[in-house]
């Protein structure tokens, strides 16, 4: 059996192991600690698996169990096809990067990525201008953070993702709906979540790798 190890994430110090489908056709994921971290893993044959679709959806699956897991984890995710050719090799990654690690952890505790996309089915609409604003304040009021909005449509008003923490979950649900039964007949709302906080996060790994990014 191979040494090598895909790597899905970073928790706090934790012994996890689940029954899940996961890149490279695993079916064991577990946890391999450096202090008072925890890395989510599980074995695979390669250190450069191949990104399919398929493939990218087992990670962030994983990602999504982990972060479900037990009552809710906070987990600083790994941008797709992280693996390391032994457990040694990545506790050196850990080490190395233990101090970013451990910060974002912190600044993320409790916390889920939501992500809003709100269509205007009528560009020419006098009043989006004043509906963007009146909905993104609302967004904004329930929330932590958030991304800047990336209209590449005209008729996008909102494309943001929000970092919410877990326990106002529900107070931002509340808002989205209030927003949809204000608007009904005027916007389209595609709402999305909770994910591992990829947008929130920005950690290097190695010389050129980078965390985060679905």
């Amino acid at each position: 059996m191979s040494d090598n190890l895909y790597t899905y994430g970073v928790i706090e110090q934790e012994d996890i192991e689940l029954e899940v489908d996961g890149v490279g056709q695993a079916e064991h994921v577990y946890t391999v600690d450096y202090r008072t971290l925890s890395a989510v893993v599980s074995d695979i044959d390669t250190t450069e698996p191949e990104r399919t679709d398929e493939a990218v959806e087992a990670h962030n699956n994983v990602l999504q169990r982990v972060l479900e897991y037990d009552g809710g984890r906070t987990v600083v995710p790994m941008s797709f096809g992280m693996a390391f050719k032994n457990g040694r090799t990545l506790k050196g990654v850990l080490r190395g990067a233990r101090r970013a690690l451990r910060s974002t952890l912190n600044d993320i505790e409790g916390t889920v990525e939501l992500g809003v996309k709100i269509i205007a089915p009528d560009e020419s609409g006098p009043s989006q201008a004043e509906i963007q604003d009146d909905v993104i304040d609302r967004l904004s009021a329930v929330s932590l953070n958030e991304t800047e909005n990336d209209l590449f449509s005209d008729r996008l008003i909102v494309n943001k993702s929000y970092l919410v923490e877990r326990e106002h979950r529900d107070a931002f649900d509340d808002v989205i709906d209030e927003i949809e039964a204000e608007y009904d007949d005027e916007l389209m709302i595609q709402y999305t979540g909770p994910w591992s906080p990829y947008n929130f996060v920005d950690i290097h790994i190695g010389a050129d790798q980078q965390q985060g990014g679905r």
